[in-house]
């Protein structure tokens, strides 16, 4: 027998939901590929959208998921409103897969994406100009939304702006 699959495709709350958590999150867990063993890992980071509410971090070039985003730059971001105490697994939840884009030192567009994060994240300014920072873009590919009990959503890029 064919089970039905629990997972719904988006809908308008669905979306609403998945937007609403981008937007209020300010860290994230990520996951990547460590280049040298090809095994998963997992940071957590400073986490906002940037002005057209793309997913967006500031990383320095000491961390290790760095370089594994230079190299593997398919990752997965989780966003958690953990803001209610009881069962964790009741929290929203949504889980992004997304390709890295990092923002080079001398785009143009780098200033206006600074001052951008600098509002959203204030104290990055002892650092967002030291030489091994960088910004990356964390493109949505897909993602699945759990929104508590029997109520899991598949959103597409287009979903999520």
């Amino acid at each position: 027998m064919i089970r039905p699959d629990p997972v719904a495709s988006a809908d308008a709350e669905a979306r609403a939901l998945a937007r609403q958590l981008m937007a209020g999150s300010n860290h994230a867990s990520l996951a990547w590929t460590d280049p040298e063993t090809g095994t998963p890992g997992i940071s957590r980071i400073a986490y906002g959208l940037d002005m057209n509410g793309v997913p967006l971090t500031l990383i320095s070039g000491l961390a290790p998921h760095t370089a594994a985003l230079r190299t593997a730059p398919d990752c997965a971001l989780m966003l958690v409103d953990d803001r209610d105490k009881g069962d964790p697994l009741t929290h929203l939840r949504l889980m992004i897969r997304a390709r890295a884009r990092f923002v080079a030192s001398d785009d143009p567009a780098r200033a206006a994406v600074r001052g951008h994060w600098l509002k959203g994240h204030p104290k990055a300014a002892l650092y967002v100009d030291f030489p091994d920072f960088s910004f990356v873009r964390l493109q949505p590919q897909s993602a699945l939304l759990n929104a508590g009990f029997a109520r899991a959503f598949r959103l597409g890029p287009e979903d999520l702006r």
